[in-house]
């Protein structure tokens, strides 16, 4: 079996950008109440002539030509997205459709929240196991669409964007530059964040996920890091899904990344969902905070009550 790693990766945003001040016009709220209880300064707001697919093209693009490689070089096309409109064809085939990918398997990934790592772990998984070469895995979600903008419990976490990689073979003797992955559910609490109805709205139950989150997950990302043989001491990067600074903080202190650069990109996007991860790795990568090789943990959690994470090598 082939080794993976990630080649490179790209990112996102729209350009409107919301402010805590644009959202006290629309709910009663203000900028003190929303950054003290979840962190958020600004989030980006994609315009209704931009779809999740053009989100995730254009993070794609960005990491192919990261990589120096063209769409011919891809033959799998990953999205995790929880947001797309239409149920066919899928946020993959259009992306593949809009790059001019030209034969690639291409399937969408619903995990909400945790859907970046579990698209990168099946890619890695496939390409370990040779039925692709080169994969494109993005994550991407327009939360906007699916936000009830009068409800200021949700309407003041979300924002919208995109992030993606390229993972490729590399030789088995280069070390792992995916580490095996870790991931699970907990079916009991399926209902704590959901995106459901006619049309679709996001709701959560804010007081469970925190506790969930800040008590079970440190020992879960505890073992995701032990699964790749790598101490949480000794990453050099924590990327976790960016929900709300509140979560991120605590997570990362309990579990124990002493020496790591924690991702806190929440602050200036919202909760991108599926695009959180992917969108907080390549802003660190971009500004020069993790270095090529440097491991990072990857950790995805939300939506379904669903974890993935794996540690990495910064590509």
């Amino acid at each position: 079996m082939h080794g993976t790693r990630i080649a490179a990766i790209g990112h996102y945003q729209p350009a409107k950008v919301l402010t805590n001040s644009d959202l006290a016009v629309l709910v009663e709220t203000s900028d003190e109440w929303i950054r003290s209880r979840v962190g958020i300064r600004t989030r980006h707001i994609a315009g209704p002539d931009e779809p999740v697919d053009e989100l995730a093209a254009h993070a794609a693009a960005k990491a192919l030509a990261a990589a120096g490689l063209t769409p011919d070089d891809i033959d799998l096309v990953l999205v995790a997205t929880s947001t797309a409109i239409d149920r066919s064809p899928n946020t993959a085939a259009r992306v593949a459709a809009r790059l001019g990918v030209p034969q690639p398997a291409a399937m969408d990934v619903n995990v909400v929240c945790a859907g970046f790592t579990h698209a990168l772990a099946t890619a890695d998984h496939t390409v370990r196991a040779g039925a692709a070469t080169r994969a494109l895995v993005i994550g991407a979600d327009k939360m906007s669409d699916v936000t009830d903008w009068t409800d200021r419990t949700t309407c003041v976490l979300v924002g919208d964007g995109a992030g993606a990689a390229v993972v490729e073979a590399c030789p088995p003797e280069h070390g792992a530059g995916i580490g095996p992955v870790l991931w699970g559910s907990v079916p009991e609490m399926k209902h704590a964040v959901r995106i459901e109805g006619t049309p679709p709205r996001f709701a959560q139950e804010g007081q469970s996920v925190y506790r969930w989150a800040t008590t079970q997950l440190p020992a879960i990302a505890r073992r995701a890091c032990a699964k790749a043989g790598v101490a949480p001491e000794d990453l050099a990067g924590v990327v976790l899904h960016q929900a709300n600074l509140r979560i991120i903080e605590p997570l990362a202190e309990k579990l124990g990344a002493v020496n790591a650069v924690v991702a806190r990109d929440v602050t200036e996007s919202g909760n991108t969902s599926a695009a959180s991860i992917p969108l907080a790795f390549s802003k660190l990568v971009e500004r020069g905070a993790l270095s090529s090789g440097d491991p990072v943990l990857l950790f995805g959690f939300g939506g379904n009550l669903s974890y993935a994470g794996q540690v990495v090598r910064c590509p």
